[in-house]
């Protein structure tokens, strides 16, 4: 495995070992989960963007929607548990 060397500010070094110490991990395994959830963070943010970027071509690409009162009423009933249809995408009205 490979190894990273990073510099901490003494403050910080002092924070970490105290946070570890209460989550009852070394700083070491302090440290690398953080990383791990930093990244996983940046990756979702990441495919979020990458997501909404493809919708938004979509929507500029065939001008159609879904009504917000349609889709509200869609996520409502999802969240009841029932399987409502999915609503229609229309081109709105100018």
């Amino acid at each position: 495995m490979p190894t990273t060397t990073i510099r901490l500010e003494d403050a910080l070094k002092t924070r970490i070992n105290a946070a570890a110490a209460q989550a009852g991990k070394s700083a070491h395994a302090f440290i690398l989960e953080a990383l791990e959830r930093t990244v996983d963070q940046v990756e979702q943010d990441n495919a979020f963007h990458a997501l909404a970027e493809e919708r938004w071509a979509r929507i500029r690409a065939t001008g159609q929607t879904v009504a917000w009162d349609d889709a509200r009423a869609y996520l409502a009933a999802r969240v009841d548990g029932k399987r409502p249809r999915k609503p229609t995408a229309r081109t709105p009205a100018a």
